[in-house]
Parts: C-alpha cells; sequence; structure tokens
C-alpha cells in the first residue's frame, strides 16, 4: 500500500476520529511545540528574535501523518498549527525578563498565564478576521506558509516527493549546516548569515528583496541627518528610528489598500442586496461563522481586560486602548508578514508605548502590561494568518485549524512562564538589567535584544519623546504617496517596480532590520528571481512549487533545524 494511493496506515486511527485528532492534537502540543518553544525562549534570551515554529513544525508533522498518503498534508498542517502556537507563546516569555530588568513585582504564576492565555485567545480571532482581507483578497506571499505547503505537499506525496526532493532536501542541508556554523564561526556571524533569512528572500524574490535593501539604505544614508536633529545620538544604529517611519509606511500603503477594498466592496453589496441574488458560495473548507468569529474577538478582548484590570491591578483606560490598537497592528504586521516574513512585534510594542505616553503614560509597570496585549495579540494573530495562507494553499478547513490554534495558546501561555523562570534560574546573568551596563559589561552570549527594546522605550516613559510620534507621521505619508502612485501607474516593468518605484511594504522592511540582514535577504530575492527565470516551467507539481521556492523553504526548514539543536543543548544544560 502506497500513500498517494489515498490509503492509510492499517495503525493510523481512522481519518476525522477523536483517536485522529487526539494523535494529531497530542504530537503538536506537547512534543513539536515545546521542542520548537524551547527553541525559541533560548533565541530570544540569547539573540532578541527567533525562528518560526511553522516550517520546522510542519515537516516534522508530515513525518507523523505519511501514512495518510496524499491527504495527510491536512493533518500535519494541523500539527504545525498547534505547534507554532506553542511555539511563537513560549518566545514571549521575556516579558518576565523584563519586569526583572525594571525591578518590577512578578504576579503569580498562574495569574501570567491566564493575562496570556487570555490575550492569545483575543488574538487568534483577530488573525482570523483579517484572514479574508490578507490571505484570500490581497494574496500575500507569506514565505513561511508557501515554504510549509511545499513542504507537506511534497513529503505527504511520493509523486511529488520525488519531483522536489533534489531541491527541498538540498536546502534543509544547506540550512541546518549554515544555521549551526553561523552560531559557532564568529566571522559569519559579524557578516549576518542567515539561511532562512535568504531562503525567504528566494522564495519572494527580486520584486520584493531589492526594495528591502534600498529601505535599508535609505536608513544608513540618513543616519547623519538623523543624528544632526537629534532623532538619532551618535553610535545609534539607524533602525532605531526607522522602524518607526517603516511601521507608518506599513500604515499609510495599507490605507490606500484598504480603502480601494471597501471601494470595490460596498457597491457589489448594494448590487447583489438590491438584485435578492443569491450569496455565492464559498468553499466549504473556507467556511467560518462571522457571528460566532466576532462573539469570540469580543469576549477575549473583554476577558483581557478584565483580568489585566482585577487580577493583575492595572488601569482600564490603557488596556482599553492596547486592545483597539491591536485591530490596527494584526493588519498591519499581517502585511509585513505576508510580503517578507518579518513580524515586527517589538516594533508594535514600542509604538504603543509612544502612543500611551503621548496620552500621559508614565508608568513603566503598567506600560509593559499593556504593550504585552500588543505583543503576543499580534505575535498569535500573525501567526494566524500565516496559518492560513497554508491552508488556502492546501484545502484545509479553517475552522478546524482555528481549534488547534486555540489548544496550542494553552499550553504555549503556560510555557511561556515556565521556560523564563526555567532560564533565569539557571542563568542569573539574565537578571542583570543590560541598559544600563557599560559596553564591556554586557553579556558576551545573553543579548537578549528585544527585552533591551522594552526596557529601553519603558524607562523613557518619564520623558515625553514628540519626535517619535513625527516619524509615524513621516512614513505614514510616505506610504500612502508611493501606494497611491503605484495604484495610479500600475508599475509593470521590473525596474520601475523594484527600484523606481517600489512597494512601500517591501521597503519598509529595510527600516526594521540591519544592514546585513537586508543584504542577504537581497542576495536571496536575486537569486530567487534569476533561478526561476532560467528554470524551465513544470507542469507535473503544483505552480507555486518552484525549484526556488523549494529550496528556500528548505533552508528556513533546515535553520530552524539548527535553531533547535542548540536550543536543546542549552536546555539540557540548564537541567544538569
Amino acid at each position: 500500500m502506497h500513500p498517494h494511493q489515498g490509503r492509510r496506515w492499517r495503525w493510523l486511527p481512522i481519518e476525522g476520529s477523536w483517536r485522529y485528532h487526539l494523535l494529531l492534537a497530542g504530537t503538536g502540543m506537547f512534543v513539536l511545540g515545546p521542542l520548537a518553544g524551547v527553541t525559541a525562549a533560548y533565541m530570544n534570551f540569547s539573540l532578541g528574535f527567533f525562528v518560526g515554529g511553522q516550517v520546522l513544525a510542519g515537516l516534522l508533522g508530515s513525518a507523523v501523518t505519511a501514512g495518510y498518503g496524499a491527504a495527510g498534508r491536512h493533518g500535519a498542517n494541523y500539527i504545525q498549527t498547534a505547534a507554532a502556537s506553542v511555539a511563537s507563546m513560549s518566545g514571549l516569555g521575556v516579558l518576565l525578563q523584563a519586569m526583572a530588568w525594571m525591578g518590577l513585582p512578578q504576579p503569580p504564576a498562574w495569574q501570567m498565564v491566564l493575562y496570556l492565555a487570555c490575550v492569545g485567545m483575543f488574538g487568534v480571532g483577530v488573525g482570523m478576521l483579517y484572514t479574508p482581507v490578507l490571505v484570500d483578497r490581497m494574496r500575500l506571499a507569506f514565505p513561511s506558509g508557501l515554504a510549509v505547503a511545499n513542504i507537506l505537499r511534497a513529503l505527504t506525496d511520493p509523486l511529488l516527493l520525488r519531483r522536489s526532493v533534489r531541491q527541498l532536501g538540498g536546502g534543509v542541508a544547506a540550512g541546518l549546516v549554515a544555521g549551526l556554523a553561523s552560531a559557532r564561526l564568529p566571522l559569519l556571524g559579524a557578516i549576518g548569515l542567515s539561511a532562512s533569512t535568504f531562503g525567504a528572500g528566494l522564495v519572494v524574490g527580486a520584486r520584493i528583496g531589492i526594495p528591502a535593501v534600498t529601505g535599508s539604505l535609505i536608513g544608513v544614508l540618513l543616519q547623519p541627518y538623523f543624528v544632526s536633529i537629534g532623532w538619532l545620538q551618535p553610535g545609534d544604529p539607524p533602525r532605531k528610528i526607522m522602524f518607526l517611519i517603516a511601521l507608518g509606511t506599513i500604515m499609510g500603503a495599507a490605507l490606500v489598500d484598504m480603502a480601494l477594498i471597501f471601494a470595490r466592496a460596498l457597491p457589489r453589496a448594494r448590487r447583489q442586496a438590491a438584485s435578492n441574488a443569491p450569496t455565492p458560495a464559498v468553499d466549504d473548507w473556507r467556511r467560518v461563522n462571522s457571528a460566532r468569529l466576532v462573539g469570540w474577538v469580543l469576549f477575549w478582548a473583554a476577558a483581557t481586560v478584565a483580568c489585566g484590570h482585577w487580577l493583575l491591578g492595572q488601569p482600564l483606560l490603557y488596556l482599553a486602548v492596547a486592545v483597539a490598537l491591536v485591530f490596527l497592528f494584526a493588519l498591519v504586521n499581517g502585511i509585513s508578514v505576508g510580503v517578507s516574513d518579518s513580524n515586527p512585534i517589538s516594533s508594535a510594542f514600542v509604538v504603543t508605548i509612544v502612543i500611551l505616553a503621548a496620552m500621559g503614560l508614565r508608568d513603566p509597570g503598567v506600560g509593559l502590561m499593556a504593550g504585552a496585549v500588543l505583543l503576543v495579540a499580534t505575535s498569535v494573530a500573525c501567526d494566524m494568518q500565516q496559518d492560513r495562507s497554508t491552508g488556502w494553499r492546501l484545502g484545509t478547513p479553517r475552522v478546524m485549524q482555528f481549534r488547534y490554534q486555540v489548544l496550542g495558546i494553552v499550553v504555549g501561555a503556560t510555557l511561556a512562564v515556565v521556560f523564563a523562570r526555567l532560564f533565569m534560574a539557571a542563568y542569573p546573568v539574565l537578571l542583570q538589567d543590560q541598559t544600563v551596563l557599560k559596553a564591556d559589561q554586557q553579556p558576551a552570549e545573553w543579548s537578549s535584544a528585544m527585552t533591551y527594546k522594552f526596557v529601553g522605550v519603558l524607562r523613557s516613559l518619564t520623558d515625553d519623546l514628540p519626535f517619535q510620534r513625527t516619524a509615524i507621521g513621516v512614513g505614514i505619508a510616505a506610504g500612502l504617496g508611493i501606494e497611491a502612485l503605484r495604484k495610479w501607474l500600475r508599475p509593470r516593468s521590473f525596474v520601475l517596480d523594484a527600484i523606481v518605484l517600489p512597494s512601500p511594504y517591501a521597503l519598509s522592511f529595510g527600516g526594521f532590520v540591519n544592514l546585513p540582514t537586508a543584504l542577504w535577504f537581497g542576495a536571496g530575492g536575486v537569486a530567487g528571481s534569476l533561478w526561476s527565470a532560467r528554470a524551465p516551467a513544470r507542469r507535473d507539481v503544483p505552480e507555486d512549487m518552484s525549484s526556488a521556492s523549494l529550496f528556500g523553504g528548505g533552508l528556513i526548514a533546515g535553520d530552524a533545524l539548527a535553531a533547535v539543536g542548540i536550543g536543546v543543548a542549552s536546555l539540557l544544560a540548564v537541567l544538569t
């Protein structure tokens, strides 16, 4: 019996049965999820960012469902949905580290778990609300989502696997070697080698990669000017201010796109209502009960505010504002993830603090708890959109994916607190406030860049910085103007589309990262476009399973495997 014949291996439970879902949920929540979760926690404490768990969980999950043949891709997708939720939540234990740095009293573990779970559930709902816009209508690339879809299609279908194993396997091997080498060889670390960043560039191509480099170069060129007007201090990296402009750029471009979407949708709805025509049929796998979804979002929004106020003693006003801002940043960051695979969640946190400071907030503890709403909910919402992009390519039922993500949130909220306390107990250096340490006192192996950014902006609450709001406004104006011109001119030539008038979404990526990271992403984009241009079209695989995207997805998966190895080794060191 071969899997591609549609028959399952006899020892496997029947698809759709409770044993089937127990197998998948247990694998995602208690095996692959914690494995990717400890990796995310380790990377956030040591570096300040983490490799997403979707690709890794998809790669390993497909091994569990291989016995179902081609239909096993849906089961593997369920596994990676739950596991990725566990991983993304686990990495956010840096919130507890930020409390330790600022000397804030930490609430009882159960209260923190409950708060994170409420915010996560709220984020799941908001992410699902935006799925029809970002996935169905805008049809953004979502590089990791595409990589997962290609991996699941290939590994669960022997026919596709034979046609794609060379590119996929080669990418995994190269990503694994590069990930381990860059963590051990100072030279590779100095040049910012990132297999996953290069792989994401391979997936999206030069029309996205080149503008990202342009955006980063703009920051480098403007650095002296920013210093001269006081927006930066001498020695500050350009992205310390460019990330605010970049977020504004996405907001401005999104305003244009959302206005066009509504402008086209409203007349269509009116014509349909006037003609009494039946509502167009929706594919069963895409069907969602909108009323229940809205109810879910409202319930967990209220639960987040209630938990933060009555359990943690936070002011209602700032919690309510943070909840409202989630609706904005779930869209803005979702577009960023869809275009470049980058989720600037720490930037959303910082902008939230800037907005709350303008409203009069001066208490760092309140700012941390309110910012946590944006951090967790935006991370979860973007994971939801990334997972739905995979499901859109595979035809996986969205309601079932939603349920698996909810299960992952429950486990992930618990592990976020467990891993944070475990690492901080084993490595007391993580408790040192690096924002007040001199350069020669900074711990070499635990840079904790995300925590550093959080604490830095929270400490600035005592000083209102109006130029930060000005920077966001400049970005909004730039994004709105560029996107409006693009919609009017409809650039088709490569030079106009990628260089002269690039997408503001792609351009903004360069504002979130340092120049070496943007260069690796751009190099991957150029390489991917050249590869696709020279490779003959293949009719024996789905259209979006190009050789470049397969190899790029393999690089992302290999880099994730390297991160898992390092993370597990670090955990074993903690336990021993």
